[in-house]
């Protein structure tokens, strides 16, 4: 058949560019693609970031060069995406969405689009951080929808009274391996990263949703000898500010690492391979590509109970599940995890786990979506 895919890849940065880029290549290998991508995401004072594009050396490249049509400030350009994407007649479009800023944009060019199957792959239904404006923007946007997939159940529960009878599917979030082939041993990342000892990983852009402050909380209340070293490696999006106090308290003197920066692809690997644990410790969450970054490297994780995490975690098998905001729960879960070394049992279990978070797994509910959509 021929598919489409309306949304960012390369040369943009971040999670929603690299898992469109890795779905384009799971559909690629099955049918005939056609991508239309973004020229601008965020306008710059909208971005809190440093930059948009991808500057890694080792580059996440889509399978057939995108179209770069759409620009999210400039009607026009919705107008071109629509009326390209109709020309390409595709028998199903896939619009990944994440964020009502883009509700006008992509809601536009899907409309104009003319294709008969346009499935909306909802990242997160509603944002973490919302604005008055983002319940009309929302519905325009999905409006633009014949189906909906989803990475968690919470997300299918908000999205079904926006879905007004549309199809709504679960289908869990798939791994990205891509960032630990060719990873180095563990001995080897420890040594580049100058760490030893007991290793926690909190990795991704820093917001307040994502529970930066009730991982340090939590450590402040575990036993000191429970665990050896934090690593917090992303951007911050929050103050840097708002976390000192904290990183002050004696507990954890010249224990925390920050590295407050993206990390560009070839990097990833050395840190999850210096891991012994990665920490999720969000206070919402729909899915988490965080987690499917540590599965895809054999890391087990200590996450919260909420949206997709607890669809992705089995308890005791491939982490560990505590409650959300809870910093005494989240430490007990960390001495817990080290004083009975569980790492090499839930290492076993993320192995097993792997298998159902498959690119191509995705594509066959993609594919069973359309057909169900196209009659």
């Amino acid at each position: 058949m021929k598919a489409a895919i309306l949304g960012p890849t390369y040369p943009h940065r971040g999670g929603i560019a690299h898992y469109t880029t890795l779905l384009a290549r799971a559909l690629h290998a099955r049918h005939t693609l056609s991508i239309v991508s973004f020229s601008r995401l965020y306008p710059g004072f909208l971005f809190p970031g440093t930059t948009q594009l991808d500057e890694s050396a080792d580059r996440i490249l889509p399978p057939v060069p995108p179209e770069a049509i759409l620009d999210s400030m400039n009607p026009l350009s919705w107008i071109r995406a629509g009326a390209r994407l109709r020309a390409l007649q595709p028998d199903f479009l896939i619009v990944p969405w994440w964020h009502p800023y883009f509700g006008p944009s992509l809601g536009m060019a899907a409309r104009r689009s003319g294709c008969r199957a346009r499935i909306f792959l909802c990242h997160n239904v509603a944002p973490h951080e919302g604005t008055p404006v983002d319940r009309v923007l929302t519905a325009y946007g999905l409006g633009g929808a014949d189906a909906f997939l989803v990475h968690a159940r919470s997300e299918a529960e908000k999205l079904r009274p926006l879905a007004k009878g549309r199809p709504v599917r679960v289908h869990p979030h798939p791994s990205y391996e891509i960032f630990s082939q060719g990873a180095p041993s563990r001995e080897e990342a420890r040594r580049a990263l100058d760490l030893d000892g007991r290793v926690i990983l909190f990795f991704g852009y820093v917001r307040p949703y994502k529970g930066l402050e009730d991982l340090l909380r939590a450590l402040t209340l575990a036993r000191p000898d429970a665990w050896d070293r934090l690593v917090v490696v992303g951007e911050f999006y929050d103050p840097p500010e708002r976390y000192r106090p904290l990183l002050s308290d004696p507990k954890l003197n010249d224990r925390v690492r920050i590295v407050n920066r993206y990390v560009p692809n070839e990097e990833v690997a050395r840190y999850f391979a210096a891991a012994d644990v990665v920490a999720l410790p969000y206070r919402e969450a729909t899915g988490s590509g965080i987690a499917q970054v540590a599965f895809g490297a054999g890391v087990p994780v200590i996450a919260t109970r909420t949206g997709g995490l607890e669809d992705v975690v089995e308890e005791g098998v491939s982490g560990l599940l505590v409650p959300t905001r809870d910093p005494a729960a989240l430490a007990r879960a960390i001495e817990r995890f080290f004083d009975e070394g569980m790492g090499e049992r839930l290492r076993g279990g993320v192995q097993a786990a792997r298998r159902r978070f498959s690119w191509d797994a995705l594509a066959d509910a993609i594919e069973a979506l359309a057909a169900e959509v196209r009659g």
